[in-house]
């Protein structure tokens, strides 16, 4: 599961980084993004290009009859995209990235679950997989899950998951909505031991998500947080 996340690059860097064509909209940095809310979303539209928009963090299938929060799905198992009908029209073709500049995890620990902060260790951002989708009432409303797969050896002693990373190279064929293959796409989803990250525990003040501030992300013993 993917439940946190930060995002504290830059519009210029974060625009360099995924090739945008157009604009990134307003958004403030934060620390402890948190499901419910707008985060921003790069996409591919067939005709205009590489953009990225404010999406809800929870995706809404487009056949609900309303935007109830049962529907609100912020992950999304990448080894049941294909066959679950809330995901699988976006899998083919409606599939973005989320930047993220880190993200947490909970690991259940003796004196209860601690929180570890997922960094890269190259200072690059992570491109999480993502899926969005539209949904249209008496107004329209675009949201975004998180595909999550099993975690790789780095992160599987915290947690049994972890995001779906997209390398960079990938980047096209993952935003590609004329691009179908699920063989190919399954493949862009399996675990990369070759991810180079950092790990260490953070405050559980992150546990609240009212809290954002740099300070979440500092390292603190696992046994006085």
């Amino acid at each position: 599961m993917c439940g946190r996340y930060t995002l504290a690059a830059g519009p210029e860097y974060i625009s360099e980084y995924f090739g945008l064509e157009s604009p990134l909209p307003d958004f403030q940095p934060s620390y402890n993004i948190s499901p419910g809310g707008d985060v921003p979303v790069i996409w591919q539209a067939p005709a205009d290009g590489r953009a990225c928009s404010m999406m809800h963090w929870g995706l809404i299938p487009h056949w609900a009859k309303e935007p109830s929060t049962k529907y609100r799905m912020i992950n999304a198992k990448a080894e049941t995209l294909d066959e679950r009908p809330a995901y699988r029209s976006a899998f083919r073709h409606r599939r973005c990235l989320i930047p993220a500049s880190g993200f947490y995890e909970w690991k259940a620990e003796p004196n209860g679950k601690q929180p570890y902060y997922i960094q890269p260790a190259n200072a690059e951002l992570f491109a999480f997989a993502g899926l969005w989708e539209y949904w249209e009432g008496n107004h329209t409303i675009n949201s975004c899950t998180i595909i999550t797969i099993p975690a790789n050896r780095s992160i599987a002693a915290i947690h049994d998951r972890m995001p779906g990373l997209i390398a960079r190279q990938h980047f096209s064929t993952w935003l590609d909505p004329n691009f179908n293959e699920t063989p190919a796409l399954q493949a862009l989803l399996l675990p990369d031991e070759n991810i180079d990250v950092k790990i260490h525990p953070v405050s559980k003040t992150v546990n609240n998500p009212a809290t954002d501030n740099p300070e979440l992300i500092e390292p603190v013993p696992a046994t006085l947080s």
